[in-house]
Order: C-alpha cells, then sequence, then structure tokens
C-alpha cells in the first residue's frame, strides 16, 4: 500500500520555469512590483559598473604594479624560491584530489587548471610560464595519487603538515647572499604573499589553541577553567587592532634592549592568539550541543575521559561546527588587512603604496576594486569546498 507521504504531485505542478517564475516572483500583485523594481535597481547597477569598467576604468594601475600586489617587494632575483614553494603546494594538491576526492572532477578542474587561467592576467611572459608549470605539476600529483593512492596516503599527509615549515623556509630563504637561496628578510614580504602567510598562520595555530581552550573552559580544576574563561574574555573584550598595536608598539618596550621580535611574527602572535579565543567559544558551542548519552556510551565501552574527549566527543562537534569555522577562517584572512594600519604591507598596504605613485594618483577605484576581487575569491573559495566537506559529511542531515 502507498504512503500518503510518497505520493507525488501532479506532474504539471514538478517543472517548468514559466510556473517557477509566477509561483516565486509574480505571486500577487506585491510581488510582481518588487520584483520588478528589483529587477530595475539590478539593471541599474549592473550596467554602470559594466560601463565603467571597460569605458573608464584605466586598468594600467593593475598590470604595471601586478608584482608588488602579488608579492610586494620581494627581490625578483629569489622569485624562483616562490614558485618552487607553489609547486610543492600544487603537486600535494594534486594528489590529495586523487586520492581523497576521485569523483570530484569540477574541484579537480578548477583548482588544477586556475593557475593556467591566471596566466591571462597582464603577469609578463616570465610568471606566465612559471603559472603554466604550477598547472602541470598539478596534473602531475593527480596522476600519480591516482595511480597509487594507497601507497601515498600517508605520505602526502605528512606532506601537508610539512608544507607550512617548507613554504616559510623557501620563502625566507637559508642561505648568505651569495648561496643558492638567499635570506629574504621579512621587510620585504608583501602583497598576497604576506596576507597568505599570515591567514594560513593564524588558522593553523588557532585551530588546536581555541580546542584546548574550549576543553579548559569545560573543566572540573577550577585553575584551569579560570585561567581560560579570563583568557577568552579579555581577548573577546577588545578589538583585534589593539592587540596588534600593542603586538607591534608596546611589545618592545618590556623586551630588553638587544633582544627583537621579527614584526610579521609579531603580526602572526597577535592574529593567531585573537582568532582563538573566538574559537574557543565556537568549539565550545558544538561540545555542549553533544547528548549525554554519548558520553555514557563511552563510559560504558570503558574508555577514560581523555579517550572519550578525543575520540568520541570531540570529532562530533567539530563536524557539527564545520560552517562555523569555516566562517571564522574566513574573518581571520579579512582581518589580515589591518596589519597595514601598523605598518606591514599586506594587500591593503601595498594598495596603499601603488596609490602613492605620482603615475596613478586618483585611481583608488580601480585599485580597490581588484583588491576586492581577490579577497571575494579566496573568500568564496573557502565557502565553497567547506559546503563540499559538508555534503561528503553529512552535516545537517540524518
Amino acid at each position: 500500500m502507498t504512503q500518503a507521504n510518497s505520493v507525488l504531485p501532479p506532474l504539471a505542478e514538478r517543472s517548468g520555469i514559466l510556473r517557477w517564475l509566477r509561483k516565486n516572483l509574480f505571486g500577487s500583485w506585491l510581488d510582481a512590483a518588487l520584483t520588478i523594481i528589483g529587477a530595475i535597481i539590478i539593471y541599474w547597477a549592473i550596467k554602470g559598473f559594466l560601463t565603467w569598467a571597460f569605458t573608464v576604468a584605466e586598468w594600467e594601475v593593475i598590470s604595471a604594479n601586478m608584482r608588488l600586489i602579488m608579492i610586494g617587494q620581494y627581490p625578483l632575483e629569489q622569485v624562483g624560491q616562490l614558485w618552487i614553494a607553489l609547486g610543492f603546494l600544487m603537486f600535494l594538491t594534486g594528489n590529495s584530489l586523487a586520492i581523497w576526492a576521485r569523483k570530484s572532477y569540477f574541484t579537480t578542474i578548477l583548482l588544477l587548471a586556475s593557475p593556467a587561467l591566471l596566466a591571462l592576467l597582464p603577469f609578463g611572459d616570465d610568471p606566465r610560464k612559471w603559472l603554466i608549470i604550477l598547472s602541470v605539476t598539478g596534473v602531475i600529483g593527480w596522476g600519480m595519487g591516482w595511480s597509487k593512492p594507497e601507497a601515498l596516503g600517508r605520505i602526502v599527509i605528512l606532506g601537508w603538515v610539512l608544507s607550512l615549515p617548507v613554504f616559510i623556509l623557501l620563502t625566507r630563504g637559508f642561505t648568505p647572499e651569495d648561496g643558492i637561496m638567499p635570506i629574504v628578510g621579512t621587510n620585504l614580504w608583501g602583497g598576497l604573499l604576506l596576507t597568505f602567510l599570515l591567514t594560513v598562520v593564524g588558522i593553523l595555530f588557532s585551530f588546536p589553541l581555541g580546542v584546548l581552550l574550549a576543553l579548559g573552559r569545560r573543566s572540573e580544576l577550577p585553575v584551569i577553567r579560570l585561567a581560560s574563561i579570563t583568557y577568552i574574555e579579555l581577548v573577546r573584550g577588545v578589538p583585534l587592532i589593539t592587540i596588534l598595536f600593542m603586538a607591534q608598539l608596546m611589545l618592545p618596550l618590556f623586551l630588553p634592549p638587544n633582544v627583537t621580535i621579527d614584526r610579521v611574527l609579531r603580526a602572526m602572535v597577535g592574529i593567531t592568539l585573537f582568532s582563538a579565543a573566538y574559537l574557543a567559544e565556537n568549539v565550545r558551542g558544538g561540545l555542549q550541543a553533544i547528548p549525554k548519552g554519548q558520553f555514557e556510551a563511552a563510559q560504558a565501552l570503558g574508555l577514560n575521559g581523555a579517550q572519550t574527549m578525543v575520540f568520541i566527543i570531540l570529532p562530533q562537534a567539530l563536524r557539527l561546527i564545520i560552517p562555523i569555522l569555516v566562517g571564522q577562517f574566513i574573518a581571520v584572512f579579512k582581518d589580515t588587512a589591518l596589519v597595514a594600519i601598523v605598518g606591514l604591507f599586506d594587500l591593503v598596504g601595498i594598495a596603499k603604496t601603488v596609490l602613492a605613485q605620482p603615475d596613478f594618483l586618483g585611481l583608488q577605484r580601480e585599485v580597490y576594486v581588484f583588491i576586492s576581487l581577490i579577497y571575494w575569491v579566496l573568500s568564496y573559495g573557502m565557502s565553497y569546498l567547506s559546503q563540499r566537506l559538508e555534503e561528503k559529511l553529512g552535516v545537517g542531515k540524518r
């Protein structure tokens, strides 16, 4: 016998673009009026923007300063170190897509072809060559991962663990000026390179610290609980810019005269400490969402408190808060723009430098539209990967 909830609606009500438009946009006279007004506003905004972008805007300011926007004042003689580091990441990306996302064809094509697509931008012949090599490297990594997924799985994981130290080591260099990879001071790092490093370091180090703070806030030991609560509430009670000012201006006052800490390192630590406090509250919310029965079931299986938290509770809590975590990571990425206020030349700081050039005075719109496009593309990329991860893990489904 057919159940009532399995009966499908008539075929006429299941398809048809005209029926969808009538139902969702022109269901009543008020809906129709709002739809027409909205369409006029959208048409006016898009037409004005496209007219400005293709007839008025002077995009020479971007093409002439593309290297500055991407890597700041990083010496041209050592740019090969950056390409090697990017090639290493691209190779690992290809491996990972082939091993753990074998059926995600659209994502694979998009990620592996993106460097070749970026070659269409006005970079110059040498960067175009390197961008095409990056895509080829990603394809080679994908082919190796596809042919031997079981054998390369652990090696790829180890590669990702080592990727950040390797990238920073190659970016900074490790030999004298006359060596193969001479040291490049962090005062020359800038643009998208500096923004990328600040974001990755902030995310990677704030995540475990935030988890520990969340567990500490739920601890039964009063000292640990009070210390965690004090840190979280103190950091969440001040804006990020104050922490950056403390790290850049106040910290040197408390150090011995002969002791200095790198400015970029201070910014990384400030962003990490600030993000960890907010992430701790997100993780605590996920922990509170786990039913008490999960704890009781783990105890019935003979697991102690640490094993229960690590193997049973924490994985479920982190799975529940994936959207919140990604939102926090995107916020960290955008908050790195504040380092421009304390004298570091990230994307926003480089934009100010470009606009200070006599040849490009008054071109704020072109520069900030391009910078905003970079922020949007990378933020949407993180959001898209988060959605795919949620679908794979079945977040929000029972």
